[in-house]
């Protein structure tokens, strides 16, 4: 990928808040080195003393990727405002994690969530299981994530500074490792807080900006433009041809951007943020929190602001580009020293961004995408860095690693890993082509995720096979065409996996009863799958200390915070859409859902 972008012109002022966003973050890494120093606790989870609101601004903080508004746009302009469903699906996913999974992690007392195989499983296969998906996980997965991430830097760098590939991925790297290689994960919370609040404001006057192009006129003007006849339904519509048929098209739409999300991809995919089960940099900031309380109010603020409120802004530009850049010619015409190879959809965002922001708020909104792209790669290194140190080097290569080697090898680790990912950002193209190749390569494993805290017969065997099976049948779709639509693919992979570790985990032998019992005494998730293990225990005379896990309850919960957000998600599109009786009517269903949560919580 070469060539440079023509790009805007910027002015003293813009630049002045660029620099400053770059001076604040680099100060927040600085100021917090001395003290990320002293330990790979203190380094990788803050002291494990951390507050709900911190932490959960610092996962929605990362989340918001220099990407995020790239992919929303790229899904926008194929598949209208409903192909959101693709993620928001994974709504069910973040509240099952609020109200069941949140107080088990943070009960296991793990310093990383792949510690956990070696807590719930035993023998040589758990330590395989530990070694391997560090270096698979925190490693390459990681890194293909960052690469997603980076191929946003290397478009927002062209079109909005001119800078080459290389060069964008230079200055967008230099900051974000200094922060994650000094400050370790406090550094990262303090600045996620700095960068989520830019990053909003900064979408926030994108949007408005793009409403008041010539070309839009206003958010009554958009909702009656022809272009976006069928763009902004919230709910994929089934269309009928002249014979009063409904179309192949809108059918495919319907079953790939709906049905099957809900249905399936939720609880059977795992996904980087929306791990059923909780994992990953989520199971991080719980385990970074002071207690069970807060790393669930924890998650439960990320999820909601995560689903509820942040997206709107992206979509509203979204829907503005395809008024002003109806097709990918129109981008490319746009912008005509653009490399062909990344003219897609996702380009669109930031030649809005261009077309209609002022001076000095461009500067603001291109600093915020820099904030969000430091904000997400930072968690990352950092995430990734805490597998590799302390789930593969201390526990295979130097167990006895002294705290500062930990740290030394964790920032090395950092500064790996933001190499390679640069170097794979310059072989992609779009940012849905990143999404639906991690969505695949996570079918199926996504139920195992959920089930491993509750049913015995899990062992680690199943989770190698799970993870083995999903890759080859992912690389088997991408490298063969069978015809398949990709929700064919997904449910192929889906069945596939499933039955495989499903196998796996009635044809080999369960982990040790010792191994089980000192799990259930420690996090007591309750259920009838250890129904036999909880009746050891009472013959040994051991009594877990926390409460069981009321799984009804969490459940019944699961559903009303998915109302809650949901309302509260429609709600916001319908006030900006002016359709005042179904806002109001969404924002009811949202606040009455909302309460329901409050009273349950209230007696738990």
């Amino acid at each position: 990928m070469n060539g440079v972008f023509s790009s805007v012109q910027l002015s003293t002022l813009d630049w002045a808040v660029i620099a400053a966003t770059f001076a604040v973050t680099l100060g927040i890494g600085l100021y917090s080195a001395r003290r990320a120093g002293s330990g790979s606790t203190e380094f990788f989870l803050s002291g494990r003393n951390m507050p709900w609101w911190l932490l959960g601004i610092s996962m929605v903080a990362t989340t918001f990727s220099a990407d995020t508004p790239n992919l929303v746009t790229d899904i926008v302009r194929k598949n209208g405002v409903s192909g959101n469903w693709v993620w928001w699906a994974f709504l069910l996913t973040g509240m099952l994690t609020v109200f069941v999974y949140a107080r088990l992690w943070r009960r296991s007392g793990v310093v990383t969530d792949i510690e956990f195989y070696e807590l719930r499983y035993s023998g040589k296969s758990a330590a395989f299981l530990r070694g391997f998906r560090a270096l698979y996980l925190g490693f390459f997965f990681n890194v293909t994530i960052m690469a997603t991430v980076s191929l946003a830097a290397i478009k927002i760098g062209g079109i909005m500074l001119g800078l080459s590939p290389v060069n964008s991925l230079i200055w967008a790297s230099l900051v974000t490792v200094t922060i994650a290689t000094l400050g370790g994960l406090r550094a990262v919370l303090l600045s996620d807080f700095f960068l989520f609040a830019l990053s909003m404001v900064g979408a926030v006057a994108a949007a408005v900006f793009a409403l008041q192009a010539p070309e839009i006129g206003g958010i009554a003007a958009l909702r009656a433009a022809p272009e976006l006849e069928h763009s902004l339904s919230f709910l994929p519509q089934l269309v009928r041809d002249a014979d009063g048929a409904y179309t192949q098209e809108s059918i495919n739409l319907f079953v790939s951007v709906l049905l099957i999300p809900i249905a399936v991809q939720w609880w059977s995919v795992w996904y980087p943020s929306a791990e059923p089960g909780g994992g990953g940099y989520v199971a991080q900031r719980m385990l970074a929190a002071r207690d069970e309380k807060h790393a669930r109010a924890a998650v439960l603020l990320f999820t909601a602001l995560y689903y509820g409120l942040r997206p709107w802004p992206w979509i509203i530009v979204a829907l503005c580009s395809l008024i002003v850049f109806p097709d990918l010619a129109s981008i490319a015409k746009a912008f005509p020293a653009a490399d062909a190879s990344i003219v897609n959809d996702d380009l669109a965002y930031p030649a809005m961004l261009q077309r209609v922001l002022p001076h000095g708020w461009l500067g603001l909104v291109i600093a915020s995408l820099l904030a969000a792209y430091v904000s997400t790669i930072s968690t990352h290194l950092n995430w990734g860095s805490s597998y590799v140190v302390h789930d593969f080097y201390r526990r295979f290569v130097r167990t006895q690693a002294s705290e500062r080697e930990q740290v030394f090898v964790g920032r090395a680790a950092t500064v790996l890993m933001m190499v390679v990912a640069g170097l794979l950002a310059l072989q992609l193209s779009n940012a849905l082509q990143g999404f639906e190749i991690m969505l695949q390569i996570g079918a199926g494993t996504g139920l195992l995720f959920i089930l491993r805290w509750f049913w015995w017969r899990i062992n680690a065997v199943s989770e190698i096979v799970a993870m083995i099976v999903s890759f080859v049948v992912a690389l088997t779709l991408k490298l063969n065409d069978f015809g398949l639509a990709g929700w064919q693919e997904l449910l192929v992979g889906v069945g596939i996996t499933t039955a495989c570790w499903l196998a796996a985990a009635f044809l080999t032998p369960p982990a040790d009863i010792e191994t089980l019992k000192s799990f259930c005494a420690r996090t007591n998730p309750g259920g009838p799958g250890w129904r036999h293990v909880y009746a050891s225990l009472d013959r040994d005379g051991v009594r877990p200390v926390e409460s069981p896990v009321n799984i009804p309850r969490g459940l019944l919960c699961m559903l009303l915070g998915c109302t809650a957000v949901y309302g509260v998600l429609f709600a916001t599109g319908s006030w900006l859409y002016g359709e005042t009786v179904v806002a109001a009517a969404m924002t009811g269903v949202a606040i009455v859902a909302a309460g329901g949560i409050v009273l349950l919580r209230f007696n738990d």
